[in-house]
């Protein structure tokens, strides 16, 4: 008997084992293992930049560094050129206002409003050196700056309204010598920091994303796959793949899941079918702003507060900006839940000159989707609010100037005077000014695509699938099972389930009325 007993166990242990082997085996096998395989091989540089005599050198001035960069990586420069990061613009197609050129030099934002006349501050993070105004030269190679994104040394950074030009503290040389493929430093240190501060505008970029955690970011995650940004926003002659909704309008060289995922990652069918609609972003990212909060609200009517004749902050218990004379009232958040759009990946824009209606909320960036489309699925957005300065008689956005460059040049943040701000903001978009104006409630979608939790963290079904303030209580144009209420659906669904039951017991019943019946006649 024992013997039999150990014999189970031992045929048993090594089912398991079997098992066990067949799924590592499975594992080994599947996309997901081929891709942390692949990116776990880290890129080294392929030479030595300080062995170079160009770069053996002292430089005075940033230009030089560029010289010296073109004079191995010959036609480089016109490719940076050529790119949206250099031009800060594109040629799109607009929705009802056909094809046209956009960018951040004519589209607008609910947060610091536009670059024009404000390149001092915001141009800090244009890829050249000196766009301080409408005279930059765009077509002189020797104005690119190829340390902001290829330094390796995490010492560059550009001056603090500088136009794009270095800190006066920058080791040119030593930069210079430690450079290569970019990196999270790199990118980070523009698109983390957008809108003024840390994670300001995404909400799903921010500085803890230099560093982080699996938890935070399982493609990012410092102890797991530790990717670079341009792992997934690859380039081909520096023309960069993915594009901000912000200032894009066309579903074109977008970063989608499924180049690494493909559009059936799951082992569940039924998860698979989800992904007809659902974006992975949906499911998989279910809450930003993991970290450090987000911004919600910027209410710029409250601005222009003095104590003491002097501009002055507020800051709430974490040390979060909740007031600024500069910029007025905001907002934040941290650890949210996403809102949920449709979206096919085209959006409408608010150019310089629209005109606004200020009796309702003017959405800036018009994220277009519907559940009849077949190119949309469901995306998890940020919305950003704003009470933003606007024309009361011509009824068009005012970019009003905010940074001075000179005393008496009407930038608000010097001045605080709103009536001067916005006839020199205007002056520099070339658009007319009635002298009256007011504020308007603005609404930005950004679509959430970073911090991806861990599998055992995604959404869960029944956070959607549910008539108590789901997910998508909010998300129309469909029918949810679960959350929604149909009567004809309702009524034959109930019909079958009792019409199931009543044949299982039906048959049931006639099961022991003939076994009866036999052991009679037997």
């Amino acid at each position: 008997m024992k013997r039999i007993f150990f014999s189970l166990v031992a045929l048993a242990l090594i089912g398991i084992f079997v098992i066990m082997a067949l799924r590592k085996n499975s594992e080994d096998a599947s996309p997901l293992s081929a891709l942390k395989q692949k990116y776990a091989v880290k890129d080294k540089p392929s030479v030595d930049h300080s062995q170079f005599t160009q770069l053996r050198r002292h430089f005075s001035r940033p230009e030089e560094v560029t010289a010296a960069c073109i004079s191995c990586h010959n036609g480089r420069a016109a490719e940076v050129m050529r790119s949206t990061h250099w031009n800060w613009e594109r040629t799109e197609y607009i929705e009802g206002k056909g094809i046209r050129t956009v960018g951040k030099r004519n589209i607008f934002n609910n947060f610091c409003i536009g670059i024009s006349g404000n390149q001092q501050s915001c141009n800090k993070c244009h890829v050249g050196y000196g766009y301080a105004d409408a005279s930059f030269n765009f077509k002189d190679s020797l104005n690119v700056d190829c340390l902001v994104c290829h330094d390796n040394s995490n010492t560059y950074v550009k001056a603090v309204g500088g136009a794009g030009m270095p800190d006066p503290s920058v080791n040119l040389t030593y930069v210079a010598q430690h450079v290569g493929r970019p990196q999270r430093t790199d990118c980070g240190t523009c698109h983390f920091f957008g809108g003024g501060g840390n994670n300001v505008k995404h909400g799903d970029l921010e500085q803890s994303m230099f560093d982080p955690p699996r938890s935070e970011d399982v493609h990012m995650g410092t102890d797991g796959v530790d990717m670079q940004c341009v792992d997934c926003h690859t380039a081909r002659k520096h023309q960069m793949l993915g594009k901000m909704y912000s200032v894009s309008s066309m579903n074109r060289n977008r970063v989608q899941c499924e180049q690494c995922h493909t559009a059936m990652p799951h082992a569940d069918d039924i998860l698979n079918q989800h992904t007809l609609k659902v974006a992975c972003q949906t499911c998989h990212i279910p809450v930003y702003a993991k970290v450090n909060p987000t911004k919600l609200f910027w209410d710029w009517s409250t601005a222009g507060k003095l104590r003491d004749g002097k501009p002055y902050e507020v800051k709430d218990s974490s040390g979060t900006d909740v007031y600024m004379s500069i910029k007025g009232s905001f907002v934040w958040g941290r650890n949210l839940k996403p809102d949920y759009v449709w979206f096919n990946g085209t959006a409408s824009h608010y150019l310089a000159g629209d005109t606004v209606d200020p009796s309702r909320p003017l959405m800036l960036n018009q994220l277009h989707g519907s559940y009849d489309d077949p190119d949309s699925k469901i995306y998890p957005v940020k919305i950003h609010r704003a009470r933003q300065i606007y024309d009361t008689k011509y009824h068009i956005l005012i970019q009003p100037k905010t940074v001075s460059t000179k005393p008496g040049d009407g930038g608000y943040w010097s001045e605080f005077n709103w009536q001067r701000a916005a006839e020199e903001g205007m002056k520099q978009v070339g658009l007319p000014y009635s002298g009256s104006y007011g504020f308007a409630e603005t609404e930005m979608y950004w679509p959430v695509n970073h911090m991806v939790s861990p599998k055992s963290e995604s959404v869960k079904c029944s956070e959607c699938h549910t008539r108590d303030n789901g997910r998508l209580a909010k998300l129309g144009g469909f029918y949810l099972p679960g959350r929604d209420s149909n009567p004809w659906v309702e009524t034959i669904g109930l019909s079958i389930v009792l019409l199931t039951l009543g044949a299982v017991l039906v048959h049931g019943i006639a099961r022991v009325f003939i076994s009866r019946a036999r052991q009679e006649v037997k």
